[in-house]
């Protein structure tokens, strides 16, 4: 397929996965269409005990895992008032005024339910209320139900999450904006590195992973990369570029089309050092493949690469991700030429993975 083919690919994958709701802990939606997706391209697939997806394409040589986590940030009910409005937590890393004004879709015990984050109207703040930012303790959702009986009688509880109402639009240049990019992006270049792998033989063992609750602590990374134990890892997710006003240069060099982030280390290190070993892998494919990619190193969040590397005595372990501005919050941007790269990128790799990492 032609690059303006998987282009048009890419953007149909995202809009199903960024479209479809699975916050943290409650990935099933999520899990179930990555299933259908990589079927076709794997020969055993299984879910953990966590709810982590794990698909396995065999070959002879070294074992990689690439994991993708599935969740998105959301919310969930923590009471309900006489009147029937939802006061709520967030579950992942919100800023609060994100939040204010905007649709939500609760998942019910009798299915979906639409609600909104509502707000004391503008005519009727102090001045003094005008200067305040809203704390996400003083929001609540409205469902339009009568009381709280009504609102139990929906389908609603104490416990029942809730996720943005946003859907995938394509804005100019190939840039395209949604919710939950993070990390439904992760997701995409996993099921399209596995359904080019599937094109020719592999040496190396290759281990899909969809991994739940990345959001809120990494977790799924952690059990399931201790039941594979590969020999090299990758993360697949998305990271802060510094291309757009509010944002220094200086905070982040990274820009959106310029190609996919090989990270050296997140968290000024208390996260992930990237391993000299695959940092190397992967900046030679890129070399010698003309790939367009940037070298990112973070002071703030990190991924699944930290769980992954400190299991059992250690596993050669790097994050690769896709420069997304606006992270955590109903508008994500990104460019889908950087996943183009990204994928080919990754492919690349493993099929020269025995030059770098041994079968042990």
């Amino acid at each position: 397929m032609e690059k303006g083919g998987n282009l048009r690919e890419i953007k149909s994958l995202l809009e199903k996965f960024t479209n479809a709701h699975g916050i943290s802990g409650f990935e099933d939606d999520i899990r179930e269409l990555l299933e259908k997706e990589l079927e076709p391209y794997v020969d055993t697939m299984r879910r953990d005990c966590m709810g982590n997806l794990i698909a396995l394409k065999k070959g002879e040589g070294p074992s990689i895992m690439l994991a993708a986590h599935m969740d998105e940030i959301g919310l969930m009910v923590r009471y309900i008032d006489d009147n029937g409005f939802l006061r709520f937590v967030g579950i992942g890393g919100w800023f609060d005024q994100t939040l204010l004004n905007q649709r939500v879709v609760l998942h019910g015990k009798k299915g979906s339910i639409p609600g909104v984050i509502g707000s004391k109207p503008p005519h009727v703040m102090k001045e003094e209320d005008r200067k305040k930012p809203v704390k996400l303790d003083d929001m609540f959702i409205d469902i339009g139900a009568k009381d709280r009986e009504d609102a139990e009688n929906l389908g609603i509880e104490i416990g029942t999450v809730a996720s943005i109402d946003r859907n995938f639009v394509p804005l100019a240049n190939g840039k395209v904006t949604s919710k939950a990019f993070d990390n439904r992006a992760g997701i995409v270049i996993l099921i399209e590195v596995m359904k080019r792998l599937s094109k020719h033989k592999i040496e190396a063992n290759v281990y899909a992973v969809g991994t739940v609750q990345e959001e809120v602590g990494l977790k799924g990374a952690r059990t399931c990369a201790f039941g594979i134990c590969p020999n090299v890892a990758l993360a697949l997710d998305t990271t802060i570029p510094g291309d757009h006003p509010g944002i220094n240069k200086t905070d982040s060099s990274l820009e959106l089309g310029k190609g996919p982030v090989v990270t050296v280390a997140d968290a000024s290190g208390r996260g992930l050092i990237a391993h000299p070993q695959v940092l190397k892998w992967l900046k030679e494919t890129a070399a010698e493949n003309d790939i367009p990619y940037q070298l990112g190193v973070g002071s703030g969040g990190t991924t699944d690469a930290t769980s992954i590397h400190l299991t059992k005595e250690g596993i050669p372990t790097g994050t690769v991700s896709i420069a997304t501005r606006y992270i955590h919050s109903p508008v994500e941007v990104l460019d889908t030429a950087d996943i183009e790269a990204c994928v080919s990128l990754i492919v690349k790799a493993i099929e020269r993975i025995d030059k770098y990492f041994e079968n042990c």
